[in-house]
């Protein structure tokens, strides 16, 4: 979508990397975007716009909570002590917390587990604003002391809704030898679909 190159500083090529998409985007008459990225989904649905692409942009988690609260998908509760970890694309700057907890909360056999610092108070992973590129220079990684906060809560597992998020603490949980698993929300769904 160009929002790294954007985030990073490099206009250039996010406009023709925008360009480009909007003009396939076009050329097959898309009217609905579905993302598993929070980048994109805040790229396509917020800064398309000034270049002509205007869609209906909908979050996979979005997209998964819909399909539940329809009936079109059924889950098992046999999820435990799972932790949400807000990416900051998809809650601060677009508004979308309860979705994905409403989700987690329909596989959850304990509710979802909170962060101190949720919501619009979420503590980023590191990855935002073409970070996910960039080596820190002084101090601990965000990354990992994010990944220290999950580990304080006890929780079994963590429950994320973008790949950046998942790629950040991953990695920190490596360079803690932590084992604690981090998983896509659209995973634990997958894992728990029940026969229609």
């Amino acid at each position: 979508t160009g929002d790294s190159a954007r985030r990073l500083g490099n206009e250039y090529l996010f406009q023709e990397l925008a360009k480009h998409n909007i003009e396939k985007f076009t050329e097959y008459d898309v009217k609905t975007v579905l993302t598993a990225c929070p980048h994109c989904h805040n790229t396509i649905k917020n800064e398309y716009p000034q270049f002509g692409g205007n869609y209906r942009v909908l979050h996979h988690t979005e997209f998964i909570a819909e399909l539940l609260q329809t009936g079109k998908i059924k889950v098992n509760k046999s999820f435990s002590d799972v932790l949400y970890h807000d990416s900051c694309y998809l809650g601060r700057y677009n508004g979308i917390y309860d979705q994905p907890r409403f989700v987690l909360d329909m596989l959850s056999t304990n509710g979802v587990k909170e962060f101190e610092r949720n919501k619009d108070q979420g503590f980023c992973c590191g990855a935002g604003g073409g970070r996910m590129w960039m080596e820190e220079r002084v101090g601990e990684r965000i990354n990992v002391e994010r990944k220290k906060e999950l580990l304080a809560t006890g929780a079994d597992a963590v429950a994320v809704a973008c790949p950046f998020c998942m790629t950040m603490l991953n990695d920190a949980g490596a360079k803690l030898g932590s084992s604690v698993p981090v998983y896509d929300i659209a995973e634990v769904v997958a894992d728990r679909l029940e026969d229609a």
